[in-house]
């Protein structure tokens, strides 16, 4: 056998998965280690503490007293695999955004460890300490530095270590490598012994080893841990449904962001007119200023034209923008610490609502503003929806749409008015988009509605092209409305009308003034 045909046969039989390596040749010899280790000046990262560090202790605080005297394990997760070798950019989970304040790209497979402290320390230590596990720095002292192309700073720039992510954070950071004998020390079912919960979704690898820790130690019902494990990630969504100060503050940044997107879809609006794919080029200038003023979007942009503007999460962005339609434009810049807005507008694409898009706007109008004073301190979610439900059933009704009597449609054995609005028209907003999800139904709908609250209202009405049941006139028209608000001692506070405008006559000045700015810059 030739030397050829030898290393032919030793690729056949090797593991499929190292072969992702055979794209390059990267030199291994000891020589050339020593050499990519030296002759390097300083690269160290200028760090200050996060303005979120201020708010970090009280958050870790709360969730101690929920579990006293358990081991509390919070990853960052991982990046997601897009295709092959290739990822998506990595964001954090949630909940570990939420209690390091962390939001940049350089913090995957982290772990935040809430170590319960001895009770007769409480009073001087806390309920717990919190431990942020990091990999440390792969900088031109290790060979990692050029090796390593998920932390090797020839590969990714440079990042903090250690010491800059307690200076950022203010916690205690150590090593990755330490953090098995954390999770396992003292774990067990005696007085003495303690229990872990985890987030379980956002890291598989952590989790696995959450379980396997927890089966040397006896704790191997996995019905009772499942329970437990949710019940932390429940009782960690609902501390985010009150927002501190910092929170507020950030979403407001995201507000103002999201309105300069708008800004450039408007001024980028006439070049999208009749060309293939010109939804496309309006995602484009949005997510522009995104990435400029903020981490990215919040969330799939949606744009959707004409006959799109009734499919709810469309997505696709692939279709052509023509003069005579509506456009549905539902986006949100995130911020760097990952806070998103969630804001939608309709427009006409010619700058001027025609009569029938005016009467069928205004009624989509008239629903938000039943659902923002149906928001009140002490109502509920549910009150919300069902003002909003009932200012559009009212409209469908008078326009000879919907057949049957309101009270009849509103009646839970009715609800023929969802046939043009099957969605709900609100939802809590923060870190996530759908902020909060995982909260139980009687601490999300029939939460009672209390000061720090952030949510979105965004009623609408979605008349699809082939609805037989409708006037021909309004058919391939969506139109939403969507605003974020925050509860106030005094009642709810729109945080972005009066940033974004939304009323007929705003909506067409604005069109008017940002086509205006293109029109000087030709």
């Amino acid at each position: 056998m030739t030397n050829a045909s030898a290393g032919q046969a030793d690729f056949k039989k090797s593991d499929i998965s190292s072969r992702v390596n055979n794209r390059s040749l990267r030199p291994d010899s000891e020589s050339f280690a020593r050499f990519m280790t030296e002759g390097w000046g300083p690269e160290n990262p200028d760090v200050a503490p996060n303005e979120s560090s201020k708010w970090i202790p009280a958050r870790l605080e709360a969730l101690g007293r929920h579990y006293r005297g358990e081991r509390l394990v919070i990853p960052a997760g991982r990046p997601k695999v897009r295709n092959n070798d290739d990822d998506y950019p990595f964001r954090p989970d949630t909940v570990f955004a939420y209690y390091t304040g962390l939001g940049e790209d350089y913090e995957a497979g982290a772990v935040l460890v809430l170590d319960p402290n001895d009770p007769a320390d409480e009073a001087a230590k806390g309920t717990h300490t919190p431990i942020l596990f990091l990999h440390p720095r792969a900088n031109h002292d290790t060979t990692d530095f050029y090796r390593s192309s998920a932390y090797g700073e020839y590969w990714v720039g440079a990042r903090p270590g250690l010491d800059e992510f307690h200076v950022m954070t203010g916690l205690e950071t150590r090593d990755i490598s330490g953090l098995d004998e954390c999770l396992s020390h003292n774990v067990g079912t005696g007085d003495s012994q303690v229990k872990l919960r985890v987030i379980k979704e956002s890291d598989p690898a952590i989790t696995a080893e959450v379980d396997r820790i927890r089966e040397a130690a006896g704790l191997d019902d996995k019905a009772a841990n499942d329970e437990g494990d949710n019940d932390f990630h429940e009782t960690a969504a609902v501390a985010r449904m009150l927002k501190d100060d910092y929170e507020i503050g950030e979403m407001r940044k995201a507000i103002l962001a999201t309105r300069h997107g708008f800004d450039n879809i408007l001024r980028h609006l006439d070049e999208s007119v009749d060309k293939p794919r010109g939804e496309r080029v309006l995602e484009g200038a949005f997510n522009a200023v995104s990435r400029i003023e903020g981490n990215d979007v919040g969330y799939g942009t949606i744009i959707a034209s004409g006959p799109d503007g009734p499919t709810l999460h469309w997505m696709r962005n692939t279709h052509t923008v023509r003069r005579q339609d509506m456009l549905l434009i539902d986006a949100g810049v995130e911020t760097q610490s990952l806070y998103t807005a969630d804001i939608t507008r309709t427009f006409p694409v010619t700058g001027t609502f025609n009569p029938v898009q005016r009467k069928l706007y205004q009624a989509v109008f008239d629903a938000q503003q039943a659902g923002f004073e149906a928001a009140q301190p002490g109502r509920t979610y549910s009150d919300i929806h069902h003002a909003c439900m009932r200012s559009l059933a009212e409209s469908l009704h008078e326009w000879g749409v919907l057949k049957v009597p309101v009270k009849e449609a509103l009646s839970p054995e009715g609800q023929q008015h969802r046939r043009w609005h099957a969605c709900g028209v609100a939802h809590h907003l923060g870190l996530d988009v759908h902020d909060c999800a995982q909260a139980r139904y009687e601490e999300y709908q029939g939460a009672k509605l209390t000061p720090g609250m952030i949510f979105t209202i965004e009623p609408g009405l979605y008349f699809r092209e082939n609805d037989l049941l409708i006037p021909e006139e309004f058919r391939g028209i969506g139109i939403r409305i969507e605003d974020d608000v925050l509860m106030t001692e005094r009642g709810p506070e729109w945080l972005s009308k009066s940033v974004i405008p939304s009323t007929i006559d705003e909506v067409e000045a604005w069109m008017k003034e940002e086509r205006g700015k293109t029109a000087e810059r030709r």
